[in-house]
């Protein structure tokens, strides 16, 4: 059983940066894929970013690209979502995510896919 605990949230104004951690315990963390979604007030959760077992291939929704970027740690049993450009409409609740990795080149951006869920963390972006 994968344990995921998120943390790095907080209010931030518009054009500012956060990043975000999500320590993991319990499993093998670098054979997980890593998923980082977010959910705001009345919207369905939605896939932000998601990083590979190795950490060498990572993948973007397109609202987010250019801005985020996820990263990890595989000896911290740590992944990252560095936050930068911030906008009002980033604000959600963050979530990260892990799943096995059985694939080199397919990438996870379906919730339905991941098996292990932080709690999530609140991201405010004042505009």
């Amino acid at each position: 059983q994968v344990q995921l605990v998120e943390s790095g949230g907080g209010l931030v104004q518009a054009g500012g940066s956060l990043r975000l951690s999500c320590a993991a315990s319990g499993g093998t963390f670098s054979r997980y894929a890593m998923g980082w979604f977010r959910q705001a007030p009345g919207k369905e959760r939605e896939f932000v970013a998601m990083i590979k077992w190795s950490g060498d291939r990572t993948y973007y929704a397109d609202s987010v690209k250019g801005r985020f970027t996820v990263s990890r740690d595989n000896a911290q049993n740590t992944v990252y979502l560095q936050m930068n450009s911030l906008k009002p409409e980033d604000t959600a609740v963050y979530y990260c995510a892990a799943r096995a990795d059985y694939s080199t080149t397919y990438y996870y951006t379906n919730r339905g896919e991941y098996d292990y869920w932080g709690q999530g963390t609140q991201v405010t972006v004042s505009s």
